[in-house]
Order: structure tokens, then sequence, then C-alpha cells
């Protein structure tokens, strides 16, 4: 199998941490998408990554599906329960953290264009998606080791990519200051082999 990838997309790295996590071998395929001949448009009509190519030539895609078929494939260590409950504690996590991922990437695609063409109202409305994501998760996370069940599982795996991201891209935040208890979940998981070998660059 195939993944088609960029290093800093959190989307990705959460797909490339739950391979790590299950022991999956993938075949990383780093691309550029402004490159006219990136090849994810040939997997994924949307153009978006990441995209696992499977080994019939098939594809999947976005980072959800991935992440459950690669759980699936490996029934070890799962990272989504089988138990409904809990499963859909983590499904809900996960969809938090990726609202709080497309919410910080929105931000960051206005303040690259020119000044004068941004909008700041835009900007200030996908802020305020990423601190009421983070306000929540902060409060979620209080007492606990992992997010759901005292297990690590996908929901930790999205929460610490989506901390990761806003880390790398929204400085001026200065999160871990104001959100403690995820700066100390954040730091825990920062330790493990995954997510070093998939840090952000």
């Amino acid at each position: 199998m195939k993944l088609l990838y960029t290093p800093n997309s959190p989307y990705a790295r959460k797909v490339r941490i739950v391979a790590m996590e299950k022991h999956i071998e993938l075949e990383m395929l780093e691309v550029v998408l402004s490159d006219p001949n990136c090849p994810v448009k040939q997997y994924n009509p949307l153009g978006k990554i990441p995209v696992l190519v499977l080994d019939d030539g098939d594809s999947l895609y976005d980072s959800p599906v991935i992440c459950e078929y690669l759980d699936h494939r490996a029934p070890v260590a799962r990272l989504i329960p089988a138990e409904n409950n809990f499963r859909i504690d983590v499904l809900r996590w996960q969809a938090l953290a990726d609202g709080v991922c497309d919410a910080a990437v929105a931000v960051v695609l206005e303040q690259r264009k020119p000044e004068e063409q941004q909008s700041k109202t835009t900007i200030e409305r996908q802020l305020g998606k990423v601190i009421a994501g983070l306000e929540l998760m902060d409060r979620d996370i209080t007492k606990k080791k992992w997010c759901v069940d005292e297990t690590f599982s996908l929901a930790d795996i999205a929460l610490g990519c989506a901390l990761g991201y806003v880390d790398l891209r929204l400085k001026d935040m200065h999160w871990q200051d104001k959100y403690t208890n995820l700066a100390k979940h954040y730091s825990i998981l920062t330790k493990r082999p995954s997510f070093k070998e998939t840090a952000p660059v």
C-alpha cells in the first residue's frame, strides 16, 4: 500500500501515526499539491491528501476512512473500540480535532493572501472555531490519562495532530499557556515514537 501525503498535513500525520502504532508498513510518497504533475488527482478526484492507494490499485480517502481501514486491517491494539459507546466517543473526538484543523487551515490560507485581499472577518470566525474547540477539549481531558476509556486511541492521535498543527501554524495563540490540560496531554503524546517520527517540519 502507498500513502500520498505532505509532511505538514495534520490529516496525513494522523494516518502515518495510525500505521506506525498498528505496525503496518506503507510506502510513503511525499507530494507537492501545487505541482502540475502531482499524482493525487489520479487517485482522489478532490485533489486532497492523504490518499491510500491499495495493492489492487483502488484508493481510499480521506483520513477518517483510511484510519478506520488500517485499524481493521490489523486487529491487535485497536485504536477504534468495538464497543459502540466508546467507539462513538473516539469518533467524536476525531471529528472535533479535525474540525479544529479545518479552521486552522482556513486561517493559514487566508493569511497567505496579499494583506489587502485578506478578510479579517473570515480569520476571526475561523480562529473562534479553533478557540472553541480547544476550550472544549481542554475541559474534557481534565484528570484523564487518555481521551476515551483510559486507553490510547484514535482520539488521542487526532487530538495530538491538531495540537501539533496549531503549534506549527498559529504560534501567536500560545495555546499551551491557556489550555494547560491539553498541554500536559500533548507533552505525553509527543514522547511516543510515532509522534516523534512524524513531527511537522
